[in-house]
């Protein structure tokens, strides 16, 4: 249940016009492929996860989850841009023989789902039960539905809207803003943009949480304190336990990919492409989630022939997806029933 790489070695036509020079995906595949290839289930992950959806998705994806590999045969793989195995700013340019960083091309959420396709016809899979993602996961889920609408039988899109708003932009563009301010991201080195990148992953905790999260878990347990909060250690931690995992240059392209996010985008507007999905779609919102509005989710259900959309109350606001892992599966199996 290791990384696996596929290596793809024609050119790979980006949707902004340029051409990558082959391209490696990092993913993972739990469960065995039945027979009848009927009981696939791709996992598509958001922002800074990797492949291993079993690690980071623990209450859905494993023995006696609802996602069981000894009954589905789970595929999820590291998107494009990613600093996880897949081709990125890190990589190697063929042109120069030395890593993209900012020369990465522009990429979409369309890129990333078109190179996924690739890898479900590597790994010989024509048709896929559940396809599941939440927030940058739930824009490629609905991509793909859309692209391949009968190659989808159930989806299911967690915490996602049909378009980047103004608000998701100006969280993504604060982001960029904060690892520009640091100047080793200019040097094009491999530890370049590291503070920038811990001054930005505490923006985006702010959007992945909201202010009723903060002050319940972030209480002072002494009053009269006036430096040195316990919610300021909070969100140093958060930002530098993200460096050690995590690379600059990647955030900064997968911001971007964020703010690319249209379904509408040449297919004549969002409600059109909304009507292209033909499989049966399970739509979750979650009450607290200020980054991706729930009713920016419950949106969907009347352009979806075959939806539902249900509402998950949580305290974690957009992070609900992440961690509702009971609530979830209870939505999951009511309407899959």
């Amino acid at each position: 249940m290791g990384t696996n790489i596929f290596k793809y070695k024609n050119d790979f036509h980006l949707e902004k016009g340029e051409v990558l020079k082959g391209l490696e995906i990092a993913y993972h595949t739990y469960g065995n492929l039945s027979p009848q290839k009927n009981n696939v289930v791709w996992i598509c992950h958001a922002l800074t996860a990797n492949s291993d959806a079993m690690k980071w998705w623990p209450n859905l994806v494993g023995k006696g989850r609802y996602f069981d590999p000894e009954k589905y045969f789970i595929v999820c793989a590291n998107v494009l841009g990613s600093c996880y195995g897949t081709t990125g700013p890190m990589s190697i340019n063929p042109d120069t023989f030395k890593p993209y960083y900012q020369s990465f091309p522009d990429i979409t959420i369309r890129d990333i789902v078109n190179t996924h396709q690739l890898l479900a016809e590597e790994l010989n899979i024509e048709r896929i039960n559940f396809l599941i993602g939440g927030s940058l996961g739930g824009q490629q889920a609905m991509e793909w539905g859309i692209i391949s609408p009968q190659m989808i039988e159930n989806l299911i899109i967690l915490a996602a809207n049909t378009k980047a708003s103004p608000w998701n932009i100006a969280f993504s563009e604060s982001q960029r803003m904060a690892i520009k301010s640091d100047q080793t991201f200019d040097q094009n080195i491999p530890e370049g943009g590291q503070k920038g990148l811990a001054a930005a992953r505490a923006i985006a905790l702010l959007s992945y949480r909201n202010s009723k999260t903060y002050n319940l878990t972030q209480q002072e347990y002494i009053f009269n304190k006036s430096e040195n909060f316990r919610v300021s250690e909070y969100q140093q931690y958060q930002g530098y336990k993200l460096t050690n995992r995590f690379n600059a240059y990647s955030f900064y392209v997968l911001t971007k990919v964020l703010d690319s996010h249209n379904i509408g985008r040449n297919r004549e507007g969002i409600e059109e492409a909304l009507s292209q999905i033909k499989a049966k779609t399970l739509l979750l919102g979650f009450s607290s989630d200020i980054l991706f509005h729930a009713s920016e989710v419950e949106f969907m259900k009347d352009y979806i022939p075959n939806s539902k959309y249900s509402e998950i109350d949580s305290l974690y606001g957009h992070d609900g997806f992440l961690i509702e892992g009971k609530k979830i599966t209870n939505e999951i199996e009511k309407f899959y029933q």
